[in-house]
Parts: structure tokens; sequence; C-alpha cells
């Protein structure tokens, strides 16, 4: 069913059964929960409601306001509203070194992958300084959506050396694997996790609103005689991932 006909007044609206913008928005909560409206959907602009309903645009604008409140929809400047997508929380502990297609296949999700940036570029200040690259090398670099069960979690931006991956578009699904392959895969890592509210343009990746919670991770690894092989800039979803490390007392 269209939007559009699932909207159509006749069919929910009922004259003294409370609000305009309430039974609007019971209407568009219904169309979720039935799948009329999935997941990262958009919905037709408040004007378009306006005249499918024959509500006022205030009467709208106080629906989608409310709806944008409670989570059901994301408001996107300059793209409108949008179905909220529902992720399920993702634990992942601090004491493996795994790549996030290993993660998503042990806990049985499917991964993929949508391609933002690849291939050999100049680097960038801190490229170079993470890298031990000057001004005159390049870096080899991928930029990945990274999706779970086809729910939007991450962006990843990973670059490395040119002699550890002379030609970025090897990599189709792990980098990890290509990186074993090659046997220069990293055996350890230094991560630093902060917390970051998400730009318009991460939060549009992430099907989220901007502004939300997220999580900026960055990342060195290692081989194992401490060659310097991966430098990783990640964006999380702030809902997506638990990160879990285990302490234990230290001994005097």
């Amino acid at each position: 069913m269209r939007v559009a006909e699932f909207l159509e007044p006749k069919d929910w609206f009922r004259a003294g059964a409370g609000p305009r913008y309430v039974q609007l928005r019971q209407r568009l909560t219904d169309g979720v929960a039935q799948g009329v409206l999935p997941p990262g959907s958009p919905l037709p602009p408040e004007r378009e409601i306006a005249s499918i309903t024959d509500f006022s645009r205030v009467t709208v604008r106080k629906a989608m306001q409310a709806l944008a409140e409670e989570g059901t929809i994301v408001q996107r400047q300059g793209s409108g509203s949008f179905i909220a997508s529902k992720t399920e929380q993702i634990e992942q502990r601090l004491t493996r070194l795994t790549s996030f297609s290993e993660d998503m296949e042990r806990r049985g999700k499917s991964s993929t992958t949508r391609w933002l940036e690849r291939g050999l570029y100049m680097p960038s200040p801190e490229e170079m300084t993470a890298l031990g690259l000057s001004s005159e090398d390049s870096v080899a670099r991928i930029v990945r959506l990274r999706l779970a069960d086809e729910a939007p979690i991450a962006i990843e931006r990973a670059s490395l050396p040119v002699d550890i991956l002379p030609n970025p578009l090897i990599v189709e699904r792990s980098l990890y694997e290509v990186l074993e392959e090659t046997g220069v895969r990293p055996v350890r890592a230094l991560q630093k996790i902060s917390a970051v509210n998400l730009s318009e343009a991460n939060a549009a990746l992430l099907a989220v609103a901007p502004g939300d919670a997220g999580l900026s991770i960055e990342r060195t690894s290692y081989t194992d005689c401490d060659r310097i092989v991966e430098f990783t800039q990640s964006i999380y979803r702030g809902d997506a991932y638990n990160f879990v490390a285990e302490l234990r007392l230290a001994k005097e």
C-alpha cells in the first residue's frame, strides 16, 4: 500500500475521537507497526500530508514534532522526515582485535558495506603523523558505511601505507582478510574512544538525527614486529554499540 493511500482520512479519522494531530500521529505509528512505513523510509513532505488528509499544516507539523520527540521519525534539515531505524545494541569486548565482518559473523548477523571512498591519496596531517608518512608519500584509504542486517552501524575510515595495501580496490569485504593473505594482519592495537554528537552528514549516513550521540574511535594497529599497519577513524551510532572491558585488581 502506498503511503498516500494509507493516510486517506476516511479509513481512520473520526470526528470527536480526539485532536486531529493525535489521530494523525497514531496513524503514522500504526503504519510503522504494520510495515507500511519501514525503517529508513521517507515520509511525504508536510504540505503533501496536509493535502492528503485535508488537515492544516500546523496540525501536521504538531504530529510530526510529537513523532520526532518520541523517536519514531528522524527529521533532517533539507532532506525531510524519515522513519527511524531501530538497531539492536551490540556488545563489543575490548580484549579482542577483530574486524567488523568477523564481529557480525560471530553474532549471526549479515554484514554489508557501502563504499564512500577508496583509492590512493595524498595523506592528511593526521595520517602522516599516525603512519609515519611524509607529505610526498601516498596513502591507501578506504572509507565505508558498515551495515548489520541492513541497518547502518558505523562509518569507518581506514588509512594504510601503500606498501601494505598498494591497491585498495582489492578490498571487497574484510580488510583484515586481505591483510592476513599478505601476511601483515595486525595483532594488537591502541584505541581511543570518545563521545561525540553526530554531524548532519554523519547522522544522515547512520539514519539518525543530527546531534544524536555517537562514538568516535581512533585505532592504530601493529603487526607482531611492531610495524604500524593501519590507522582507522570510525564513527559509531551511540545506540548501536556497547564497548565492554574487564578490569582486574592490580597486585601491589
